[in-house]
């Protein structure tokens, strides 16, 4: 699998409630995340996503836009569950075919928002 395949794969499991599947296939014992709300390891991420799925299923997780150069790949995508939808840009970074750094952005799709295009 590409970087871009496996990001996108990750992405399928983890968000939809495979968790840890989605961690034991794609990312990396080293990881590091920079999310401002977690501590910045593999564990604590892994255990966020997890609960966050128990009490909040997503319903969806729709890529719009991938991006790959080297090392990188940048997802732009709809999460969608009961209470709202949001628009999600992950930017993860591969090390010998796994995830091992990831920085994640979120932001709730308003329902009146007065511009015409849309997030996406």
């Amino acid at each position: 699998m590409t970087n871009k395949e496996i990001a996108q794969s990750f992405l399928q499991l983890a968000g939809l409630g495979n968790v840890k599947e989605a961690f034991d296939k794609y990312v990396s014992e080293d990881f590091i995340h920079h999310n401002q709300y977690f501590k910045g390891d593999r564990r604590s991420l892994l255990i966020a996503m997890t609960e966050a799925h128990t009490q909040q299923p997503n319903k969806s997780v729709d890529t719009k836009n991938t991006f790959e150069e080297g090392e990188t790949v940048i997802t732009h995508s709809l999460v969608s569950n009961e209470k709202m939808e949001i628009a999600v840009v992950h930017i993860f970074r591969f090390c010998d075919g796994k995830i091992c750094e990831l920085w994640d952005l979120g932001q709730e799709i308003a329902k009146n928002s007065p511009n015409e295009h849309g997030l996406f």
